[in-house]
């Protein structure tokens, strides 16, 4: 009988899916050695799997899952809360569910702390960047609104949404599992339908933006309602 041989780690500066891990000597290893990429926006994979195990004991159920792509590209607009875990939460529920590393949109830009969280995977806000990860292949996570630190809706992310156009939207309700984000019950991430522009759109067509950015809006409350 044939053995089954485990998956390589992927760590290329294009890979936006987990494969094999190392196994923490090997990983303290690598990092010493410096055997890992970090791609053009400053994502180091290496590290994001590393730290992973970090979010073990957040819990967390994720409903409809299958909207999630298992493959290619596509911009998650989510609801935010308070904001600071709520991004966490939605990494670790595309993890779980499709195995792929998810970048989130957002990271200040503040010397230190914007370079570790790039490193972490998330990336600014500019449109350039969020385009150029899309063409990627990448997964990438945007809130309602230019920040996460706001409670409930805002105003769609326009201006990502254009240069989305070709892509998947997907709207994505996150919801705490207590009071004051406090985990007395799993947070619950719902992923609704993608939503794509008419067939023949031009990629810098603002009204199909606009469009788009209002269906996404109104499928995120609708999620948040009936979640």
């Amino acid at each position: 009988m044939r053995a089954e041989v485990a998956a390589a780690p992927n760590y290329g500066i294009d890979a936006d899916r987990v494969l094999g891990l190392d196994a923490p000597l090997a990983a303290l290893r690598r990092r010493f050695d410096g055997r890992y990429a970090v791609d053009e926006l400053g994502a180091d994979a290496h590290l994001m799997d590393v730290l992973a195990p970090l979010g073990a004991p957040i819990r967390v159920e994720v409903e409809h899952a299958e909207n999630l792509p298992k493959v290619g590209p596509a911009l998650l607009v989510a609801n935010r809360s308070f904001g600071l875990i709520e991004p966490v939460v939605l990494v670790l529920a595309v993890r779980r569910a499709t195995g792929r590393r998810l970048r989130v949109v957002g990271a200040p830009n503040i010397p230190v702390l914007g370079t570790v969280m790039n490193k972490l995977g998330a990336i600014g806000s500019r449109v350039s960047d969020v385009a150029s990860l899309l063409r990627a292949g990448h997964l990438a996570a945007a809130p309602l609104a230019p920040t996460w630190l706001r409670t409930e809706a805002g105003r769609p992310p326009r201006g990502l949404v254009a240069a989305t156009l070709g892509f998947p939207v997907i709207p994505v309700a996150v919801r705490a599992g207590g009071p004051l984000g406090l985990p007395l019950r799993p947070w619950r991430v719902v992923v609704g339908e993608p939503l794509l522009p008419p067939a023949g759109t031009e990629a810098d067509d603002q009204l199909a933006a606009a469009e788009i950015s209002e269906a996404v809006r109104d499928a995120v409350h609708e999620l948040v309602q009936h979640s």
